[in-house]
This record gives C-alpha cells, structure tokens and sequence, in this order.
C-alpha cells in the first residue's frame, strides 16, 4: 500500500501517534481516510465474508471495541473508524461537530471503501450516525447491531423519548445545567485530567477496568482544548438543539425495517435508558431481537466484553443471520 499524504485542515492533527499501542492493549494497525477532509483513524482488521462496521461514542473513540475486535477480526473484516474530533482522528476547528455532520463524515468513508453488506455495530451517539447512514444508503446495511445505542429513524415518538431519557440522565442534565451556567467548554475542554469522572458519570460497573493505561488510553485524545472540540461539539449540539436526526424516506424504512437487527443493553445504563431507547428500536425492526445484561452500565463493551463478542459473532458471524439471502 503506498503511503497516503496527511490532509491538511484547520486545527490540531491527531493527538496520539499512529503506532502508540496503549502498553500492548491496542494492537491494531492505524490507518487514515481523507474523504472526510481531516484525517480520519481506521482499523481494518481481518477477513471473510462479513464486514463489521463498528462506531463509537462520547467521549471515547474505538478502544471502547479492542476486546471485541480481537474476537471478531478472527472470522470476518472488522472496520472501526474514530469520529472527527475523537481517538487518533484529527479535530479540524472549522467544523461543527454537529450530527448532521458526522453523518457526512461516515457517509464518505463508507463510500470512499466502498463497504457494502454492512452490519452496523453502534455504541453510544454511533448509533444516530450509524442510522444516518442507513437512511441515505439502505442497500449496503445487511444488519443492525445497537449496543447501547439509540436507533432514530423517523418514530413518531423519537423527540418525546429522548426528552423523557434528558429528565432522568444525570450526564445529560448535567450538559443542560453546564451549557446554561457557562461551564460546559470549560470543563469538557480538560478532558485529559478529567475523563475519569466524564465517563464514571456516564456509567461503567466494573471499577476494576480503570487501570492507569485505560485512562491514559481514553484521555490521551484530549491533551488540549482545541483537540476537546469534538466531545464539546457533540454535548454542546445537544444542549442547544443543533443535532438534526436524519430522516429516512419510506423506501429507506421499508429497506432497513426487515433488516436482521440485534440490541444488546447494559441494564444499568444511567445515560440511555433502555426503558425509552428499546421501544424505539423494536419499533423500527420487524425482527427485533434484544439482550439485556444485568451486570452493565453504558459502557456495555467495557462491562461484558466477552458476552458482547459472543452475541454479535453468533449474530451476524456464526448464525442463520450471515446468509446474505435473509438481507
């Protein structure tokens, strides 16, 4: 593969280096998109007849997956690419930062790679990206697998339940209250001392996964302000009702609604309750299928990550459901 140029932007390049493997807990080739127009970090790991696209959320960035990458990359092609503004990918300062945004950023990854026969693995906000993509492109989405990630995809309901789960979030009431007194760019711009309590707010079980390398790993993103533009983007779309779901066209909805698709939630989850975002899901799915797990918070693939790698790799690997004649 010949050596692809850096693109150049406006504002900071990635603030981890392409080799930096987090003391052997990221042991995955970085690789660089520029169809976005920043460089955008990619894995693309393994083979087979199965490509699994997997997007992350706030404020993480692909490490959240390592553990299910290993799994998976052993039977199919795993992609896992970091948003604008988060991992290894650069945080350009003239963007907005917005959804709409990052839609168009995954839209021309996705067609710069040109993937196709899709399952879509979303954590978190990846999950109104990933549907995003679904919406404009439906013919290269062949399954949905929702890990704690919300499905907007025209419910009627939609806007009522993401308000219901604000009430009862303490990370988005904290976002409202933060965007209203003036502190929010403040704090979330520092996330390289503070991540630690960012993502405990958001809610992970296990104490015993924050290790001094997982820190490292989660904070090493954010070694400034300018670099924290995509977690302050995102928080501060929310606060101020800039994020704009992508509406899916009836063809769209019928396309993507008898897709095989797969929700797996941490019941535990403090930011996105399962009792607001399932039903949604299951709206939108007429084979819907959903695994709770007890023993989770938000960060489901930190909490359980060998459940979570045995319920995709039986749902869109091993299972009935990779026979491309279902799609």
């Amino acid at each position: 593969m010949q050596p692809q140029p850096t693109f150049t932007h406006t504002g900071p390049g990635p603030a981890i280096a392409a080799d930096e493997n987090f003391a052997g807990t990221w042991p995955f080739e970085a690789r660089y998109a520029h169809a976005p127009g920043f460089d955008m970090h990619y894995v693309d790991e393994g083979e087979g007849h199965e490509t699994l696209l997997l997007l992350h959320g706030e404020p993480t960035w692909v490490y959240l997956f390592r553990h299910q990458i290993l799994d998976w990359s052993k039977h199919a092609r795993v992609i896992a690419a970091d948003h604008m503004g988060f991992g290894k990918s650069a945080a350009p300062q003239d963007r907005t930062y917005r959804l709409q945004d990052h839609i168009d950023n995954l839209e021309a990854f996705v067609l710069a790679l040109d993937l196709t026969g899709i399952t879509l693995v979303m954590h978190d906000f990846g999950g109104p990206v990933g549907m995003g993509l679904a919406c404009r492109h439906p013919d290269r989405i062949r399954r949905i697998v929702s890990v704690n990630g919300p499905t907007p995809f025209g419910q009627p309901d939609l806007i009522d339940r993401v308000t219901a789960n604000a009430g009862m979030s303490p990370w988005f009431q904290w976002v409202l209250k933060a965007e209203e007194n003036g502190t929010l760019e403040e704090v979330l711009g520092h996330l390289d001392y503070n991540i630690l309590s960012t993502l405990k707010l958001n809610g992970y079980v296990r104490n015993e996964i924050a290790t001094d390398t997982w820190i490292r790993a989660y904070g090493a993103p954010f070694p400034t302000p300018a670099h924290c533009v995509g977690a302050i983007g995102w928080a501060k779309g929310f606060a101020t009702g800039a994020h704009r779901f992508e509406e899916p066209s009836p063809e769209a909805k019928a396309a993507i609604g008898t897709k095989p698709a797969l929700a797996i939630w941490g019941s535990q989850d403090r930011t996105l309750n399962a009792d607001q975002f399932l039903p949604l899901f299951e709206q939108t799915f007429s084979n819907a299928r959903t695994q709770i797990l007890p023993m989770a918070g938000h960060y489901s693939p930190e909490d359980a990550p060998a459940a979570i790698a045995d319920l995709v790799r039986a749902f869109a690997i091993d299972g009935p459901e990779r026979d491309p004649a279902v799609d």
